[in-house]
């Protein structure tokens, strides 16, 4: 049985919530992790190589960073429909969203939290306005990243804004998609 090393109010919860969501048959094992605020510490029941979490270990195969998890768990569990398989409509996308999420978003909101601005970092990942309107583009044509379909893709791009309000923009377009995603993740 796969097993997900989790801890909870991390960025693992997401992880978690697609978990529950697939109804997975996967382990939660809850480990402990050095935090922010300097509380915690590595946990060395944590296989991962930094002790971070999220960290998937399936057998042999093990899977770091939410992105690759997702995908890897989508993929597992096609069932529930959380995430096109290769070669169905919107797999492009997907695998974009996913992308998108931990080599431009997350980068830019670690970026923005400890005050770092750079004319490079706005020529390599853009800057804030540039990311929302990436995220309103698909929005503007249908409720979910991917149009009619909820997947991952949205649950992994909205969970920033469902942890930090105050990241939460003005727009309303992403408003009431971060609402849709917050409950699409409860009826799971």
């Amino acid at each position: 049985m796969p097993v997900l090393y989790h801890s909870p109010q991390t960025r693992s919860d997401t992880v978690v919530d697609l978990v529950r969501l697939l109804r997975a048959n996967v382990e939660l094992r809850e480990v402990t992790i050095v935090r922010q605020d300097g509380s915690g510490g590595p946990d060395p029941e944590n296989p991962h190589p930094e002790k971070k979490v999220p960290f998937l270990v399936d057998g042999a195969e093990q899977v770091r960073e939410r992105g690759a998890i997702m995908l890897y768990l989508t993929d597992a569990y096609p069932q529930q429909k959380l995430g096109p398989l290769a070669g169905e409509p919107g797999r492009g996308a997907y695998l974009s969203w996913l992308s998108y999420y931990q080599g431009v978003m997350e980068p830019l909101i670690v970026m923005r939290w400890a005050g770092l601005s750079h004319p490079a970092i706005e020529a390599t990942f853009r800057d804030e306005a540039t990311m929302l309107e990436r995220l309103a583009e698909p929005l503007r044509e249908g409720p979910y990243l991917l149009g009619e379909r909820f997947s991952a893709a949205d649950l992994l791009c909205a969970s920033p804004f469902r942890w930090f309000s105050d990241l939460l923009p003005d727009e309303p377009l992403i408003r009431e998609w971060v609402k849709r995603c917050a409950k699409e993740s409860a009826q799971g």
